[in-house]
């Protein structure tokens, strides 16, 4: 047990009316420091977000989801935000928002593969 490191990760929100603050969970997002890792995964199934709301445009919504998917990756493909530091991009990521796309609490853990945690967090919140 001794090569678990400590994470964090936010579940990612559709919330269709916000001021209604009826929400589906879409997506996770895994930060560990000791491991240098920051991932995402999301659903892209555009039924099942219409199922829950008919209201939004998702291909504008899977859109955003992806510009997130580069920010996690880093570099100058992310824009300036995945220029930044890892937890700091992190931090961008699930920091409180009120929008269509909103992030949880963030909580954290322990792991030794946060790549294979990211997966299991993605079928338990998510699928």
């Amino acid at each position: 047990m001794k090569d678990r490191v400590t994470y964090e990760f936010t579940i990612i929100r559709f919330v269709p009316r916000v001021e209604r603050q009826e929400f589906i969970n879409v997506g996770a997002i895994l930060f560990s420091k000791q491991k240098k890792f920051l991932g995402i995964k999301f659903i892209e199934d555009t039924e099942r977000l219409m199922a829950f709301s008919n209201e939004v445009e998702y291909d504008v919504i899977c859109e955003y989801l992806k510009a997130w998917e580069l920010i996690c990756k880093g570099g100058s493909i992310g824009g300036t935000i995945g220029e930044m530091e890892l937890s700091d991009r992190f931090r961008w990521l699930a920091a409180s928002k009120s929008t269509v796309l909103q992030c949880s609490k963030t909580h954290p853990g322990l792991c030794a593969d946060p790549e294979k945690e990211l997966e299991d967090l993605f079928n338990r919140y998510v699928l």
